[in-house]
């Protein structure tokens, strides 16, 4: 398993250089360097101490519900396609207003050095 994801869903998911994209564009998108894959739960409060609880954790499918005192919260479904290729679909309130999003990532190789989450 992965450090610190803690989901037997993304255990086959390794920590590298990952684009992730809105659903539904076309190009674009953000590259992010993800040391520890469970921060693909928290893509609008990345950085943010949150507590968090999995409501769902089976096969290739995990959910999980975060709380980030005085930022919000959010509920977090993370569909594992592949081991390079991830749908996740998330929820909730971030600086007082309510989001609903769905992003395609997948992984893109290694990182480079000191860029990392």
């Amino acid at each position: 398993m992965v450090p610190g994801s803690g989901l037997k869903a993304t255990a086959s998911i390794e920590p590298g250089l990952w684009q992730v994209r809105e659903r539904g564009a076309k190009a674009g998108g953000r590259n992010l360097c993800v040391r520890d894959v469970g921060a693909l739960v928290q893509l609008r409060h990345a950085g943010v101490q949150c507590s968090r609880f999995v409501i769902e954790d089976a096969g290739n499918r995990a959910t999980v519900h975060y709380t980030c005192p005085g930022s919000g919260h959010g509920r977090t479904t993370i569909t594992v396609n592949t081991s390079h290729a991830l749908t996740v679909e998330t929820q909730g309130i971030a600086e007082g207003l309510p989001f609903q999003e769905e992003y395609w990532v997948r992984r893109l190789g290694s990182c480079s050095a000191g860029r990392s989450r």
